[in-house]
């Protein structure tokens, strides 16, 4: 729960558009009345083992994750998976990294 407040924290002081928690089936009716109480947009993606994935923060960026071909993170496209590091906030250029080395062939440079 700490970590849920430290990332409202974060959202509502603009170090971040859009927030993750993962959290269990049975924490996600406190979580979300906090967040309602406090007028933040969220959406829900349901996991393997009675777990979620909770997005809150800009409407904006919510539209955008919805948007997305796929809710399993693992099968998000690169531009998608780029898309969502950046909006949550992860280091840009370790998101460049990771994109490029999804899209470009393994070339060795001997």
């Amino acid at each position: 729960m700490e970590l849920f407040k430290h990332l409202i924290y974060e959202y509502k002081k603009g170090v971040r558009d859009l927030a993750l928690y993962t959290c269990k089936t049975n924490e996600i009716e406190a979580l979300t009345d906090i967040l309602r109480k406090m007028k933040i947009q969220y959406h829900i993606t349901n996991l393997e083992n009675n777990k979620i994935n909770l997005y809150f923060g800009a409407n904006t960026c919510l539209k955008i994750l919805r948007g997305f071909s796929s809710r399993n993170l693992e099968k998000l496209t690169p531009y998608e998976d780029f898309l969502l590091g950046i909006m949550l906030g992860y280091s840009r250029n370790e998101q460049y990294n990771r994109l490029l080395d999804k899209i470009t062939p393994q070339k060795k440079c001997w």
